[in-house]
């Protein structure tokens, strides 16, 4: 497996990858994406800002996050202080297909060398309450339970939040 920076070639895979994981999602009572996001758009933005990253399995497109310092602002109603700098995990998605294989581990480990290289030392990561998945992989990668949220771009849905210290 390679983790790399996406570039605009990726986006057609990464649509591709989106289309797969949505409905499963759905299907799993988690309602955190739809047919509008993440979207083409978000990710070519995530692109021009070099925050994307892929992971690639024999030449296919098994997984993807975003890896920055954008940190919701209803972060702080889990305590979490705003004014301190965090390397924050956004739209990350493993392709069924390679499912098991640690690729959101992978991705996440990415994370964690971004904010060594930045010389940040918090990871933040939020997920839908309905993400069972995530819930078990976050703590067994380092990351403790802060608490729930509730993000206004997402009304009705409830997130869960997580932080690592490094």
């Amino acid at each position: 497996m390679t983790v790399r920076l996406a570039a605009a070639a990726d986006l057609p895979a990464l649509m591709h990858l989106i289309r797969h994981v949505v409905p499963l999602m759905r299907q799993s009572g988690n309602f955190q994406w739809d047919d509008h996001y993440p979207n083409h758009a978000v990710f070519e933005a995530d692109i021009a800002r070099n925050q994307l990253w892929v992971a690639i399995i024999d030449g296919l497109l098994a997984g993807v996050a975003a890896i920055t310092e954008d940190q919701e602002p209803e972060y702080a109603q889990v305590g979490f202080d705003l004014n301190q700098r965090a390397i924050v995990t956004h739209r990350l998605a493993v392709d069924p297909a390679f499912r098991g294989r640690g690729v959101a581990a992978a991705l996440l480990d990415q994370a964690e060398q971004v904010a060594l290289e930045r010389g940040i030392a918090y990871l933040r990561i939020d997920t839908n309450s309905e993400n069972q998945i995530t819930q078990k992989l976050f703590p067994k990668l380092g990351y403790r339970y802060a608490g729930e949220i509730a993000l206004s771009f997402r009304p009705g849905l409830r997130f869960l939040a997580y932080e690592k210290k490094l």
